[in-house]
């Protein structure tokens, strides 16, 4: 079945597409990718999404306003991706706006900005989208729900393997090995910290607006790491807390990063200095792979780390991922065969077709649900429709 995985993350950045086939068993499937791109946002709905994210309000017409124009975003980058209209079904994730984890008797919750069926009548496709919110309801986080799929997708070794994706917050996902004592152990996954949700806003704040990341990681290479402050910021709460646990702009985001500059230049003050962006820039930098490295020393240390995601490509971040991951393997998931771009989108192609096959999508342990369950919800396209050209 040919399926297509649409894949916006919390950097709001643009949207990743995917178009592939999928065969054979659901838990082992036969997968090829077709065609893959992305597609950047428009200037003015990327600020709108990040203005949002960071609780900003608008009134509800606004927000109609907004749900409509992700949808048609969507909808191009599908058409772009797929231009002859091969795909059988549509897995789209939406641009999420705001995640609320479970916490104590509060049950969690996750807002992600689409309007399904919509895009199923745009597309003349059935939509698979909603992803989290059975997860949430049977007291998962909802999230991370890529382990799954990497689970399925990526072989196991001899030993434990782990991936990393590093899009605007870090995730990872260790898979156990293929033989020995702990070849049946669950598949594990968790949301590490911030990636590049605090870098990003910092470039945009340092350069004025004028640039939106730091192209691999050549302003932050220039700067000086305040270790002091990074090995503070590792004791902080949800870096101390074990999974399952997910998180995202609202903790890792605006406020959050006036915070850690105020602290970065009260420590330039003490030295009789003024704190430099790229000092900043390196002190970020290296916390994101610092919080990844304590993580990993946690659990059951893998052989390697397969990278994925924008930061793959920030050559100083995979820097500080080698430097800081002593003894462990560290290279692009790209050798594999999987794009830095595409790993989200093929989860999600995955999991609407899981949804078709009704074959379960959740990991409790990774995201602590009571049971695995189906995810999504399908809109279904008019009857008679064909798919929208151009």
């Amino acid at each position: 079945m040919r399926v297509l995985g649409l894949m916006s993350g919390t950097s709001a950045d643009g949207i990743d597409a995917v178009l592939v086939r999928f065969s054979g068993r659901p838990e082992r499937p036969r997968w090829q990718v077709l065609r893959s791109l992305s597609i950047p946002y428009p200037a003015g709905l990327r600020d709108q999404l990040l203005a949002v994210g960071q609780g900003q309000g608008l009134p509800a017409a606004a927000l109609l306003d907004l749900a409509e124009a992700v949808t048609e975003a969507q909808a191009e980058a599908a058409r772009a991706c797929d231009p002859q209209g091969q795909a059988e079904l549509v897995g789209c994730h939406g641009q999420t706006l705001w995640h609320r984890p479970p916490q104590g008797s509060q049950r969690g919750a996750s807002w992600q900005l689409l309007q399904g069926p919509l895009l199923a009548d745009l597309l003349a496709t059935p939509v698979v989208f909603d992803f989290r919110a059975q997860d949430l309801a049977l007291g998962g986080q909802g999230a991370p729900l890529v382990p799954a799929a990497d689970g399925a997708l990526v072989p196991a070794i001899g030993g434990w393997r782990a991936l990393l994706n590093l899009g605007g917050i870090a995730n990872l996902t260790l898979l156990p090995p293929s033989s020995g004592p702990e070849r049946q152990a669950p598949i594990q996954g968790w949301d590490c910290g911030p990636a590049n949700s605090l870098l990003d806003l910092a470039v945009s704040q340092f350069s004025g607006g004028s640039l939106h990341f730091d192209a691999n990681g050549a302003w932050a290479s220039q700067g000086q790491i305040n270790e002091a402050l990074v090995q503070q910021w590792l004791r902080e709460p949800y870096l101390q807390q074990p999974p399952p646990k997910s998180t995202g702009r609202e903790l890792f985001g605006a406020a959050d990063l006036e915070r850690r500059l105020q602290a970065l230049g009260q420590a330039a003050q003490g030295r009789g200095a003024t704190l430099l962006p790229a000092d900043a820039l390196a002190s970020l930098t290296a916390f994101t792979a610092a919080a990844v490295a304590q993580d990993l020393e946690r659990g059951p240390m893998p052989l390697e780390l397969l990278v994925a995601g924008g930061g793959a490509r920030n050559h100083r971040l995979m820097g500080e991922l080698r430097r800081r991951c002593r003894g462990l393997a560290v290279r692009p998931l790209a050798e594999l065969g999987i794009g830095d771009s595409e790993r989200e989108a093929l989860a999600f192609a995955l999991l609407a077709w899981w949804h078709r096959l009704g074959h379960p999508g959740s990991l409790p342990s990774v995201t602590g649900a009571r049971q695995a369950a189906v995810l999504g919800v399908c809109a279904t396209p008019q009857a008679g429709l064909r798919r929208a050209a151009g």
